[in-house]
């Protein structure tokens, strides 16, 4: 137990430092987007793209401060700030941000590199190609109705049903963000390569997101749950809790987590992903993805090489903890 503790606690200042980081990179995101903004043609994108990646990125930190609360009865994060009531509010605003991150990102690559007007002669690929991107932040909305009604009444499988409806959402963008990506790896010419290099790595950036979420969630996290689900069907479900009392006591309960030893694989792979790979993801999108009209300086070149090496190191460690607790 020891030992696992030492890792807890080791992953935990980890992902902290992380996302202390990654909110001094939207700080500076933001200053450099607000110097830039003459170059901005959508001062309305660039502005909810800035607010969704703020609000995502500082959620981020917050949940990574308080996730390892574990045997610290009389510490200063067993406040009210860390109930489960608190913690789930937050995560939804962060989650319809990010859902939102990708879904204006989606529709304005659209606006910047459309598809060809006899693509939309069917009726379903036109909606696949322009309007596919609105069915994730709905998921994601409808998703966070379930997960605050169950936490509330202590009805589990709304749980799995909200897991099922985050898969929903990414499986649903997934053709489109493979088109897109398509759509953009046909551009030819260095100058016009050149223009739509971040529209190329949004795209980029997106289909890897989808492929790796929607496995995860399809092939593991929603048939685990559903599994569990089962089981409670099978034996019973606890008494559904109603009234005032029932929404205090989410307010109330301290977010306290359980022994290292029930962690599991999938607590540390998602956790791990949400406060780092995923807060990435909403610090490059807040930057509005769209055409360059200016090629890039020789600065930002050597910039881009040490976000990618500093990245891809962070990477490394993070799948060491992740497979670590396996041979503790």
């Amino acid at each position: 137990m020891a030992v696992g503790l030492i890792w807890m606690w080791s992953w935990w200042t980890f992902m902290v430092i992380i996302n202390v980081v990654n909110i001094i990179s939207a700080i500076l995101v933001s200053k450099r987007s607000h110097k830039l903004r003459a170059n901005y043609k959508d001062e309305k994108y660039r502005k909810w793209m800035l607010a969704m990646g703020f609000i995502f990125t500082l959620v981020g930190l917050y949940r990574s401060i308080f996730v390892t609360s574990y045997g610290a009865r009389r510490a200063w994060f067993n406040t009210i700030l860390n109930s489960a009531g608190v913690v789930r509010t937050l995560a939804m605003f962060a989650e319809l941000s990010f859902a939102g991150l990708i879904a204006y990102a989606m529709l304005k690559f659209n606006t910047y590199l459309p598809a060809p007007e006899d693509a939309h002669a069917n009726k379903f690929k036109k909606f696949i190609l322009t309007k596919s991107p609105l069915i994730l932040p709905i998921c994601i909305f409808l998703a966070n109705i379930c997960i605050n009604i169950g936490l509330v009444i202590k009805f589990t499988m709304l749980g799995a049903i909200e897991e099922t409806l985050w898969a929903i959402g990414f499986v649903s963008i997934l053709p489109l963000a493979i088109i897109q990506l398509r759509r953009v790896l046909k551009i030819k010419g260095k100058e016009q390569v050149e223009r739509f290099r971040v529209l190329k790595a949004s795209a980029i950036v997106i289909v890897v997101w989808c492929v790796v979420y929607c496995c995860f969630g399809v092939f593991y996290n929603v048939p685990s749950y559903w599994s569990e689900q089962i089981e409670l069907i099978r034996t019973g479900y606890p008494p559904i809790q109603t009234g005032l009392s029932a929404l205090i006591d989410a307010f109330s309960t301290i977010n306290v987590l359980r022994e290292y030893s029930d962690w599991g694989f999938g607590f540390v792979f998602w956790h791990s992903a949400y406060f780092s790979v995923s807060v990435w993801i909403s610090i490059f999108l807040m930057q509005a993805p769209r055409p360059l009209d200016t090629p890039r300086s020789p600065n930002a070149k050597k910039l881009t090489r040490i976000i990618i090496t500093a990245i891809s190191l962070t990477i490394v460690v993070l799948l060491v903890f992740i497979i670590l607790p396996l041979f503790l």
